[in-house]
């Protein structure tokens, strides 16, 4: 029997939102593939650029919709931004915090004391997603920076996912403060740095994570830039046309609708794929032409394409030869537009 993809690697570190959960509901499938990974031995690891939920917090939500973690398994962006302002000021140190009571209580515990104006005279303004962000605060923290304070965003991620559609994140709220100071941030915690993901594996000692996620400006560059193995599902953000454009820096290793592609055969999901066939696809090329045919699941027809766009030819330059092919690219092409 073929192994599965997740049999070759000794760490699954997933994203949350997008890939587990969307905000409070559970991903058809994603509590089962968990438990799978579990009984097979294989360990996990969560993180997560949200930065308004703490570790055990996380661990309990995951555990109440049937996904069993723990607090040691959860990074989150909130405890790295934290972790990251104990290095560079004393103990004690005033932080204004944008952002939900998450972000405060890890400031606090890491030592730093957590304020709320201008006038307390912050030496560093740490700015995370929070629902209840406003104005007041955002103003406190523009005057702040403007009078020194350093500038510290637990991650840029321009919206989150939601059931009803992408809504703004973190990112959207940072670019208020960008626009009023004309600059951004003097340092970004969460993906697409590394540092989540590498944690994640220096704490469980793998030497061959694979990385989880469903956007590739955060989940999948996060994952290359630490020089990991990633799986992008499409359960989240990112989609097929996204995906056909990505530039190297964002393309992920492997490809699946959702998260039983981690029990796949790795050639069954690889990007692109090796070959001009897959599944009921093929691809034909000519000197003067790019062709798809055939019919069978669009994911593997996604992942024949991009092999196309990602050596230099548009989605728009590719012919679709048969019904399902046409209307494929139709609707990438209408995407991507």
């Amino acid at each position: 029997m073929t192994a599965a993809l997740a049999d070759d690697y000794d760490l699954i570190v997933f994203d949350l939102d997008g890939v587990v959960y969307l905000i409070d509901r559970p991903i058809p499938g994603a509590a089962e593939a968990v438990e799978r990974l579990r009984a097979g031995g294989t360990p996990v690891a969560y993180v997560t650029n949200n930065a308004s939920r703490r570790a055990g917090d996380v661990a309990h939500l995951l555990t109440g919709m049937g996904v069993p973690a723990a607090a040691g398994e959860v990074l989150t962006s909130a405890a790295a931004a934290a972790a990251l302002l104990t290095e560079k000021l004393p103990a004690g140190a005033p932080v204004l915090v944008v952002g939900a009571d998450a972000l405060r209580a890890e400031v606090r515990d890491a030592g730093l004391r957590p304020v709320e104006a201008y006038e307390d005279q912050p030496a560093a303004v740490v700015q995370g997603y929070g629902p209840d962000v406003g104005w007041r605060i955002l103003a406190e923290a523009a005057l702040s920076v403007r009078a020194g304070a350093i500038w510290v965003a637990t991650n840029t991620d321009r919206t989150l996912p939601s059931p009803r559609g992408p809504l703004p994140g973190n990112g959207s709220l940072v670019a208020v403060l960008r626009t009023a100071l004309g600059r951004g941030p003097d340092l970004v915690v969460g993906k697409p740095e590394p540092a989540l993901f590498t944690t994640a594996a220096a704490r469980s000692g793998a030497r061959r994570p694979l990385v989880v996620g469903d956007r590739l400006d955060t989940d999948i560059e996060g994952a290359v830039g630490a020089g990991m193995d990633s799986l992008l599902v499409l359960t989240g953000v990112s989609g097929p046309a996204e995906l056909l454009s990505a530039p190297p820096e964002r393309r992920p290793a492997f490809l699946a609708a959702d998260l039983s592609g981690l029990f796949r055969p790795a050639g069954e999901v690889r990007v692109p794929v090796t070959g001009e066939e897959a599944g009921g696809w093929r691809i034909d090329r000519d000197a003067e032409r790019v062709t798809l045919h055939g019919s069978g699941d669009p994911v593997d027809a996604l992942r024949l394409v991009c092999g196309v766009t990602w050596g230099g030819v548009p989605v728009g330059e590719i012919e679709g030869v048969s019904e399902p092919a046409g209307v494929l690219l139709a609707g990438w092409r209408t995407a991507a537009a």
